[in-house]
C-alpha cells in the first residue's frame, strides 16, 4: 500500500486553522489527560545543544505520546543568542513538530508551530482561572505587553468583561501605544504606569509574561482575593511562594527540571507539601480551586509539550479536512 504524504503546515495556514476558543479546550482536554495517565514524556523529556561560540546556537528538543488521540510528536525549535541578538520567539528562528501515527509509525506532518506555540503558552496558563480567579474581576494588570500580553488578554476576553487595564513595559512609548489601541477597541480605559509594583497592587488578575531573567514581582504586591500568574521561570519572588494561600503549577515534573525551580525547592523556599496540586488536579477536581473571596493564588506555568503536541495535531486534522498546506511527496513516491 502507497503511503500517505507527509503535510507541511506553515505558519500563515495554522493562523486560520487554530483560535483562541479551540486552543483552551484542547489545554483542559490535555489537563484532563494528564490526570487520567494517558501521556507518556520521552527520555529524558528534553534534549538540547547548546553549540559554543562562534555558533550561539541553540537546539530544544521534547517528544511526547498522547494515547487518547493517539498521536506522537516531537517539537523542534532552535534560536540564535550571541548575548547581543537574540530571535527567541521571533518568525525567523525554526520552531516546527513533526507527527506520526503511533500504531503505524506513518509520519503524519510537519507544523509551523510559531502561532500554535504562542496561543497554547498562554491558553495553558489563562485556563486554570475557570476554577481560580476571583469573583468578577475587574481590573487586569499586565506586566509585559508583548506577544504573551496580547495573546493573554485575547484569552481572557474570552472568559472576562474587565473595568480598567493596568500595565508596564521596559518602553514608555510600547506601553503608551498598547493603551491606545486596546482602550479604543475595548471602551474600557487602559492605564500605563512606571513600575511593576503598581501593576500588581492593583490587579484583580495580575500576569507576568516578561522575557526578564530577573525576580519582577513580590508577594506582598498581591492584594487579598487576587490571582497572580506567572508566565516565566522567575516572574515571582521564590522568596514568597509559601505566603500564598494556594500555588498550583502544570507540572512539577516538568518544572523541577529547570535550573529556577529545582534551586527553589533545594534552597527550603518552597516545597511539594506546600504545592495546592497541579492544574490538572483543579480541572478534575482532586483538588479544589478558589474557595473563599480573600484567598490569594498564584498560578505558575513552564509549559507541556503534551498540550503543543495536542494542538499541532488539531490544526493538522483541519487542514486536512480543508485541503490546507503542502502535501509532501511520500518516501515510496
Amino acid at each position: 500500500m502507497a503511503l500517505e504524504g507527509v503535510r507541511f503546515i506553515p505558519y500563515k495556514d495554522t493562523l486560520d486553522l487554530l483560535s483562541v476558543e479551540e486552543a483552551m479546550e484542547i489545554c483542559e482536554d490535555v489537563y484532563r489527560m494528564h490526570a487520567a495517565g494517558s501521556v507518556q514524556w520521552s527520555l529524558p523529556s528534553s534534549w538540547k545543544l547548546d553549540a559554543d561560540a562562534p555558533y550561539h546556537n541553540h537546539w530544544h528538543v521534547k517528544g511526547v505520546l498522547l494515547k487518547d488521540i493517539p498521536t506522537t510528536g516531537v517539537r523542534m525549535y532552535n534560536y540564535y543568542d550571541d548575548g547581543v541578538k537574540n530571535t527567541v520567539g521571533q518568525l525567523e528562528c525554526a520552531r516546527y513538530i513533526l507527527l506520526t501515527d503511533p500504531l503505524t509509525g506513518h509520519s503524519r506532518a510537519i507544523v509551523e508551530e510559531h502561532w500554535a506555540y504562542a496561543i497554547r503558552s498562554t491558553a495553558a496558563a489563562i485556563l486554570p482561572l475557570k476554577w481560580l480567579a476571583p469573583k468578577n474581576p475587574k481590573v487586569l494588570g499586565l506586566v509585559g505587553i508583548g506577544t504573551m500580553g496580547v495573546n493573554c488578554l485575547a484569552c481572557l476576553r474570552t472568559m472576562f468583561e474587565f473595568e480598567k487595564i493596568v500595565c508596564t513595559s521596559r518602553r514608555p512609548e510600547t506601553r503608551e501605544a498598547f493603551a491606545r489601541k486596546w482602550s479604543a477597541e475595548l471602551g474600557i480605559p487602559v492605564e500605563t504606569v512606571d513600575t511593576i509594583e503598581e501593576v500588581v497592587r492593583a490587579a484583580d488578575i495580575g500576569i507576568g509574561g516578561t522575557t526578564s531573567t530577573d525576580i519582577i514581582a513580590r508577594e506582598e504586591w498581591v492584594k487579598p482575593g487576587a490571582t497572580y500568574i506567572s508566565l516565566a521561570r522567575r516572574e515571582m519572588d521564590p522568596a514568597g511562594w509559601a505566603a500564598f494561600d494556594k500555588v498550583v503549577i502544570d507540572g512539577w515534573d516538568v518544572n523541577i527540571v529547570t535550573k529556577e525551580f529545582s534551586n527553589m525547592i533545594d534552597s527550603g523556599q518552597f516545597s511539594r507539601e506546600q504545592l495546592h496540586g497541579e492544574i490538572c488536579d483543579v480541572v478534575t477536581g482532586k483538588v479544589p480551586g478558589r474557595e473563599n473571596d480573600d484567598e490569594r493564588i498564584l498560578i505558575h506555568t513552564t509549559g507541556l509539550v503534551s498540550q503543543d503536541i495536542a494542538v499541532c495535531h488539531h490544526i493538522y486534522e483541519k487542514a486536512k479536512e480543508q485541503g490546507r498546506g503542502i502535501v509532501l511527496p511520500p518516501t515510496d513516491a
